[in-house]
């Protein structure tokens, strides 16, 4: 299938609506993506996870640094508190996060 814009068909989330935290962890090192869909940090920063890709793209997680929101690799995050141990799986084309 065309997935567009989508790196992957599928998602987990704590919710319905990918609007609980997952997780937070603290980053292993700094990350600049390669695009704006991207959210860029700094070794040490926290990082909030709000949804898990699958399928296709299962190395990219999408979360929250400050008020800056996007896709970054798991493997740069050390998790350090799970918020949620229920996770959904949902199309990625389900919900959208607006930060403002």
């Amino acid at each position: 299938p065309d997935l567009g814009r989508r790196f992957a068909e599928r998602k987990r989330c704590a919710d319905p609506e990918c609007s609980m935290l997952m997780c937070r962890g603290k980053a292993m090192r700094d990350f600049k993506g390669p695009d704006c869909r991207f959210v860029n940090f700094k070794k040490g920063e926290a990082v909030y996870v709000y949804y898990k890709l699958i399928g296709k793209s299962t190395e990219l997680w999408a979360g929250s640094v400050g008020s800056d929101f996007g896709y970054f690799p798991k493997d740069l995050l050390e998790i350090n508190h799970n918020y949620s141990s229920e996770e959904l799986e949902l199309p990625t084309d389900v919900s959208i996060l607006f930060f403002f």
